[in-house]
């Protein structure tokens, strides 16, 4: 194949992608990519976000001509997308410029262009689970608690992983545990104090830490993650477990599977896909089976 109609292929193959990007993402560093995708697809569609309601109303006006639309950006930039796409046939795919990427990370999605430009290409995709808390869409891990807490501190910082650790750090010396009461009698033997409540779709939060190695995006359940406040003397062996997929139940972690569930914590502080909300009790989760197509 000639050089040029190779371009043509790729132009073509592109006309009912969008591309969304998040000029925040990445240490506002995104004209690097614009310009590779520029030249490598020529004429893209694309919208440098200035906000989540312009970038709904950007997928609104494009929704009828467009087949897949891309977000550029971290796990809260992409369930943005997302949440415009659940329970369509709209394709979501990710070049990933977050601080995490967990969700990325969990599907496949590198900082190639190329790979994701032969992606597009193939437009081969997949169905997977979303879940709600109180009927906000999360599409990988949400929390409260300590994690709630340190993504609060987290966007005072100019963000990055060492911040985040030392963000974290800082918050787990002088954080008290919060209270956790269930609704439903099965799971109220669970009730106490918790460092944290995780509620996971996928295995990692993001930078390959995995809270939940044994949760699937595709099984109609969420992993609910109950941690308990652990002394100082067990953090290098949780840390050492998350970061090698090896974390299990034992005296401080507690795994329930659940598709829907409802509870109380005495604290309004969350993450949704590591974005900061508050969110009052009761805490309803509902996951959403096989609602979003992702390309894989």
């Amino acid at each position: 194949m000639l050089p040029n109609q190779e371009a043509f292929f790729t132009f073509v193959a592109m006309e009912k992608v969008a591309f969304i990007i998040n000029p925040f993402s990445a240490k506002k560093n995104y004209q690097p990519f614009l310009n590779e995708l520029k030249k490598k697809v020529g004429n893209p569609l694309y919208y440098i976000s200035e906000s989540i309601l312009g970038t709904d109303e950007f997928i609104l006006k494009h929704f009828p001509d467009t087949d897949i639309f891309v977000a550029i950006g971290g796990d809260g930039t992409i369930s943005t997308v997302a949440k415009n796409l659940i329970n369509t046939e709209k394709v979501l795919a990710i070049f990933p410029a977050g601080s995490g990427n967990g969700f990325s990370n969990e599907t496949q999605f590198s900082k190639n262009l190329d790979e994701l430009l032969e992606k597009l290409n193939q437009r081969k995709s997949r169905k997977i689970d979303t879940f709600t808390v109180n009927g906000r869409l999360s599409i990988n891990v949400s929390g409260t608690g300590f994690d709630g807490k340190v993504v609060k501190e987290f966007e005072k910082t100019d963000r990055g992983f060492k911040n985040y650790i030392k963000v974290s750090l800082k918050t787990f010396f002088n954080y008290k545990p919060i209270k956790l009461k269930f609704l439903d009698e099965k799971y109220q033997q669970y009730n106490g104090k918790y460092l944290m409540v995780n509620i996971a779709n996928t295995r990692q939060f993001g930078n390959n830490a995995f809270i939940a190695p044994m949760a699937s995006k595709s099984d109609g359940l969420v992993d609910m993650v109950l941690v308990k406040k652990f002394p100082l003397t067990y953090s290098p062996l949780f840390a050492f477990r998350m970061f090698t997929k090896k974390l299990k139940e034992d005296d401080y972690i507690t795994y329930l599977p659940v598709s829907e569930v409802e509870f109380k914590v005495n604290t309004k502080n969350w993450h949704l896909d590591g974005e900061f909300n508050k969110i009052k009790s009761p805490i309803h989760i509902k996951v959403q089976p096989a609602s979003l197509t992702i390309l894989i």
